[in-house]
């Protein structure tokens, strides 16, 4: 996530690249075809390098790869439409199956300005795909018994500490398979393009950035970023050298792959497709901070991906060099975290998302999305069978190229049973029932209620769905996607996974909604709002007992509760322009200065975007020119504190000068930015 976005309609565009940036499903490839909207009308040459093994055969009589020809023309046609579909620039695809290259082509322009095509030579970030690469390192030295993954990892840090609120133990293995219970997993997931040019150290980077365990190591799975920064750095303290040289001298150098680094060498640069948003406008490469980035840091090419995909489908063994013991692969491509037995999230190291695509085969993936450049390697390891791709933008593109991938070669057999379902009772969903914030996304909260023998969930902007029970802690939606809850150590309901995008980043945890503040009546209508923000921990009291409903906010104390609302604080990038967005046309902004209702009005709306209902609402009172929108916005949306109301004739007073109070602002903050299901004017 890098540009700050629109909370209504294009927040949820956020939320989707989100979830490409963990499971990395993007896809590189060059078509004959024109490729993008904006591209030349002078094609490039289609490169590809081919290995054929027998006369070509009827594909509906095979399953998985066999024939090259017949894979070449399927590759073609798919990259012709997915790249025009994804306004795609170039993009490379290889298939190995069976220790044999069947397929390593491109398709389009590693560069369009220069016409330089694609082929298997050219380097593109790989972003996430990273991650199995950082635990390939990690389970070579459990291999030697120099890590015991489930050891303390402060044992593998050379004295870091890390926070630990939970009293259970971190270990190797909670941090390989996205159950750390980091607070703030993407504290370290920045990138700039001036970052590119200089060196930023990993020890100092993980010191000054270091983020809190918050749930019990092991409990809940949250795609995470850090995590996988911190095992790259324990690899690197166990076995004496720096990350980026373990991994060339363990890795990339017994495998031959000499276009592969943790680092933009100059003859990787060299080589490296250019980057173009998703409109197709070129856009410059981006650096990070640390400058090795264990979770995310890598380049690679499809000569060099072939070779590490045959050495996982070999059982670990390339060309007679053991990388990995067969047991330490086996337990890569075994699924370890599943949130209902039938339903598998991650391996150590791989990701299951999207379950409905595997057409019932053993799949494991690994996507990785940045700044303009995408990758995904898909593995059959029971078919013997992967590919590669990788493209230079970020976009969904590598999603459908595997779906389609998938229902070709590998094409469901008989169609999947039909769940039966149960009513729950009411006494029942009572386990069930409260509010729920997603472990990665603090923006996304969900109300889970029950109604008529079924839970509902109401997901902000996302809406409202019903939820059929399966079983206990199984259920469906009306759409078909599984959500599946899940008990803490103590045999309580605190979490729910919900699969499908874009809930797939993290299990979202129930909220403790028990502390009660004795200045806050339980029949205050401002009760539920202020509750809800301290569970969501946006809004504390003046004291642990009291919460002072009627006191006034300073301009600077507001803004940092707005921010906390918004909830995308836990992306490094968005801080800064959410700040800059958040102060849009607020004229005389002073932090230490009292805050006014209008003031508060537009900068709420500065960041929620919300779009004006239906109903017309005209302001009474005093109001300044410049709120008088905003406040007429959020009123139409029901965005206002219950001392408002709105007249018959649509008329309101909002009160615009009056000073700010703290339960006013609960009301507001819960109302613009919680789970509410607000009626956003359809688009």
């Amino acid at each position: 996530m890098r540009n700050t976005k629109k909370w209504i309609r294009k927040n949820r565009a956020v939320l989707l690249l989100t979830v490409l940036v963990l499971t990395g499903t993007v896809i590189n490839a060059c078509t004959q075809v024109g490729n993008a909207s904006n591209a030349p009308q002078t094609h490039p040459p289609v490169t590809s390098e081919v290995t054929s093994l027998k006369a070509p055969q009827d594909a509906k009589q095979l399953e998985g790869p066999r024939d090259t020809k017949e894979l070449e023309t399927f590759a073609d046609g798919i990259f012709a439409d997915a790249m025009k579909k994804y306004n795609t620039v170039g993009s490379n695809f290889a298939v190995v199956s069976n220790g044999k290259v069947l397929l390593s082509k491109g398709y389009g322009y590693a560069d369009r300005e220069n016409k330089i095509p694609v082929d298997s030579s050219t380097v593109f970030q790989i972003g996430s795909v990273t991650k199995q690469f950082t635990a390939l390192a990690a389970m070579q030295l459990v291999d030697k018994g120099k890590i015991d993954l489930h050891h303390d990892i402060q044992e593998y840090l050379g004295g870091m500490k890390v926070p630990n609120k939970t009293g259970k133990k971190l270990t190797m293995y909670d941090l390989l398979t996205y159950t750390s219970g980091f607070d703030k997993p993407d504290i370290l997931s920045g990138s700039k393009p001036e970052y590119v040019k200089q060196f930023y150290p990993m020890k100092e980077a993980l010191e000054a950035n270091m983020p809190t365990i918050v749930r019990p190591p092991g409990e809940a799975y949250t795609y995470d970023n850090f995590g996988f920064t911190l095992a790259g750095y324990a690899v690197g303290q166990v076995a004496g050298t720096s990350y980026a040289q373990y991994m060339e001298d363990n890795i990339f150098k017994p495998l031959g792959m000499n276009s592969t680094n943790v680092r933009f060498k100059p003859e990787l640069l060299s080589k490296m497709a250019a980057h173009y948003d998703p409109k197709g406008k070129l856009i410059p490469l981006e650096g990070f901070i640390p400058t090795d980035r264990p979770s995310g840091g890598m380049v690679s090419n499809a000569d060099d991906m072939v070779k590490y995909l045959m050495m996982h489908l070999n059982k670990g063994t390339y060309k007679g060099k053991q990388i990995l013991s067969a047991k330490s692969i086996d337990q890569m491509h075994t699924y370890q975290v599943f949130p209902d037995k039938d339903y598998p999230v991650t391996t150590i190291g791989f990701e299951g998302y999207f379950k409905e695509k595997m057409n019932g085969q053993h799949v494991v993936i690994k996507g990785g999305n940045v700044t303009g450049h995408s990758s995904l390697i898909v593995l059959l390891p029971e078919k013997n069978t992967a590919f590669y791709m990788s493209y230079n933008n970020d976009s969904m593109m590598s999603l459908d190229v595997y779906e389609e991938f998938m229902n070709h070669y590998y094409p469901r057999k008989e169609a999947a049973p039909k769940p039966s379902y149960s009513a729950i009772s009411e006494q029942q969903a009572k386990d069930y029932v409260g509010l729920y914030q997603n472990t990665r996304l603090g923006s996304m909260r969900t109300l889970v209620s029950y109604s008529n023998g079924k839970l509902v969930t109401e997901t902000g902007d996302l809406g409202k769905s019903t939820l059929k029970m399966i079983h206990p802690l199984l259920f469906e939606d009306e759409s078909g996607n599984k959500v599946a809850f899940q008990k803490n150590g103590a045999g309580k309901i605190t979490y729910f996974y919900y699969m499908a995008l874009p809930h797939y980043v993290g299990y979202a945890q129930k909220l403790n909604m028990n502390a009660k503040f004795t200045d806050v009546p339980a029949g205050s209508k401002y009760a539920s709002y202020i509750q809800n923000l301290h569970a969501l921990k946006i809004m504390d009291g003046k004291t642990t007992t009291r919460f002072n409903p009627n006191g006034t906010l300073t301009q600077g104390e507001f803004s940092a509760l707005l921010i906390h609302a918004h909830g995308w604080e836990s992306m490094p990038d968005t801080i800064e322009p959410n700040k800059k967005q958040m102060l849009s046309g607020v004229p005389n902004y002073n932090s230490n200065s009292p805050i006014t209702r209008e003031m508060a009005a537009v900068m709420i709306q500065n960041l929620r975007q919300a779009e004006p209902g239906s109903k017309k609402v005209t302001l009474r009172g005093e109001s300044d020119a410049w709120a008088v929108k905003a406040i007429t916005t959020l009123v139409s949306q029901g965005i206002m504190d219950p001392d408002t109301k709105i007249n018959p004739d649509g008329s309101i007073n909002f009160r615009s000068k009056q000073l700010l109070k703290r339960q006013e602002a609960s009301a507001l903050l819960d109302l613009a930015f919680d789970y509410y299901t607000l009626p956003i004017a359809k688009r």
